[in-house]
């Protein structure tokens, strides 16, 4: 991962067409390789998760090409590479797992990040009627450990259509339900970094499975 870092780098100081252009093959070559890991995650996963088996890297890889139609910031590029592993690929909405590759900034994740209101909705109410559920899976020591706190926003005041008084109010609050761990560039240059980020994968494979329940409500 270290030539695909070192493009990441030079890209953030270069944001520009003309740069880009002028370096294409590096970007098609650091593509490929961000393809190929996610290929091997995809694979890795499935053994402990059926959900994402068969799936395509192509449509788990996130474009590095800004939307800046309605952005005051008019860089042209990301600066970093992720994907989204889960059932029917990045666009799909529904709980998966998460890599960014990105100098200084790396990390996993699990969950669903961000849903549309009648998901959000469909998850609190199962929050709500499922929470000593969700804590024991968040609670287990080990998960704690890697997994300290929720990832994100959260509203200030009860959601509409719950008491402000309910006894987990501050879990359906959450406007995401995803979890994230940082990790080191030396870990994700090292020889064995796909074997520590399945491991953390595996760890957060009971959140997806909890969300996939209340999807299905």
């Amino acid at each position: 991962m270290e030539k695909v870092l070192g493009f990441l780098k030079q890209l953030a100081e270069n944001n520009n067409r003309e740069w880009f252009n002028d370096n294409r093959k590096w970007y098609e070559e650091s593509r490929e390789k961000i393809l190929f890991l996610t290929d091997v995650l995809i694979n890795e996963i499935g053994e402990f998760d059926p959900a994402v088996r068969g799936l395509q890297p192509k449509d788990c890889v996130f474009r590095i090409f800004r939307d800046v139609r309605f952005s005051k910031d008019k860089r042209p590029y990301k600066t970093n590479f992720g994907s989204f592993i889960c059932k029917g690929g990045r666009k799909s909405m529904n709980p998966g797992y998460y890599f960014h590759l990105e100098p200084g900034g790396c990390f996993i994740a699990g969950g669903i990040y961000m849903p549309p209101a009648p998901v959000l909705k469909s998850i609190r109410n199962y929050v709500a009627d499922h929470a000593e559920e969700w804590l024991e899976i968040t609670n287990e020591p080990d998960f704690k450990k890697q997994f300290p706190e929720m990832y994100g926003d959260k509203l200030k005041l009860a959601p509409k259509g719950f008491p402000k008084d309910h006894e987990h109010i501050e879990l359906l609050k959450h406007k995401s339900y995803i979890y994230s761990k940082t990790l080191e560039e030396k870990v994700v240059t090292s020889d064995n970094y796909i074997k520590e980020v399945v491991q953390l994968y595996e760890q957060l494979q009971p959140v997806n499975v909890f969300l996939y329940e209340a999807l299905a409500e």
